[in-house]
């Protein structure tokens, strides 16, 4: 359920689920017309770039949707705040308020951005300029690659210097990392947010890495979270915020197990408390996560 007053961008779990939804749904169709009445989100001849393209394949860049297209085009999709994609074949011109662009397909169907606050990015470029893209020029190497070792972490994220929670949302660090991921992964690694990066030793280091890699899957497999307005491609909420440990959960009880005496699971006393690091909030348990 959506938390009224209180947005959050899209992070890697809820784009991947975007975008496998979209390899199974649109992949291989045409783009037929294109509708919007919120022209700012186009620049002078979008609608003719692309009518008539064929969609080959969808991908991501860090929060980036990419679409390669037919005849050489590549389409780039930011959602920002409140964006998100919905494929139907619905009736009526628009299903909710909060859409304003549309790609009619050649299945009949549609594919149509829900965007609240009007923030989302869409654009068309050629293939050989991609590269070049400042969108997508300084962005950090996706932590879900399998190509993505421990050696690859450490390496980028010992550079920086300052509150290791900051460093983790630097998307030309890591990409796909924000404010709810974050939270959730220091919290598995036992990891203070304020805690200054030049301070962490090899083996927390290791624990961050690792509860990268083992949230971010989680959250892929559960399609992310929908505490406010991100919705998968059918408009059905994800179920990672269902089970999210620390975000948003300031007043509650610490949800961790300890090891007590005699081999006993006691839980934790801590209770979850919620700061600022870089004019982001931040939560966590004072407890677990001692600074």
């Amino acid at each position: 359920m959506a938390i009224i007053g209180q947005n959050y961008m899209p992070e890697l779990p809820e784009v991947q689920t975007t975008v496998n939804d979209l390899n199974r749904k649109v992949k291989g169709l045409m783009i037929t017309g294109v509708w919007t009445d919120w022209p700012k989100y186009l620049k002078k001849g979008f609608a003719k770039e692309i009518t008539g393209r064929k969609i080959l394949k969808i991908w991501r860049i860090g929060k980036n949707i990419i679409f390669d297209l037919s005849g050489g085009k590549i389409m780039l999709i930011h959602q920002k705040m409140t964006g998100h994609l919905l494929v139907g074949k619905w009736q009526k011109e628009k299903i909710n308020s909060y859409i304003h662009v549309i790609f009619f397909l050649s299945n009949g169907g549609k594919m149509a951005l829900s965007d609240v606050r009007k923030f989302a990015k869409i654009l068309v470029i050629n293939k050989k300029d991609f590269k070049n893209l400042k969108d997508i020029k300084n962005i950090g190497p996706d932590p879900l690659l399998s190509s993505f070792k421990f050696s690859d972490f450490k390496r980028l994220v010992a550079k920086k210097r300052g509150a290791i929670k900051k460093i983790l949302m630097d998307q030309g660090v890591i990409s796909g990392i924000g404010n709810i991921y974050s939270d959730e992964i220091l919290f598995v690694a036992k990891i203070h947010p304020l805690k200054k990066n030049e301070n962490l030793n090899e083996a927390e280091f290791r624990k961050i890495f690792d509860a990268t890699k083992k949230i971010l899957k989680k959250a892929v497999k559960l399609r992310g979270t929908s505490i406010s307005d991100y919705r998968d491609t059918a408009g059905k909420a994800g179920r990672y915020g269902d089970v999210r440990l620390v975000y948003r959960k300031e007043g509650e009880k610490c949800p961790r197990l300890r090891q007590g005496f005699g081999g006993q699971a006691n839980k934790c006393n801590g209770i979850i408390k919620r700061i600022k690091v870089g004019g982001r909030s931040a939560h966590f348990c004072p407890v677990c996560q001692k600074l």
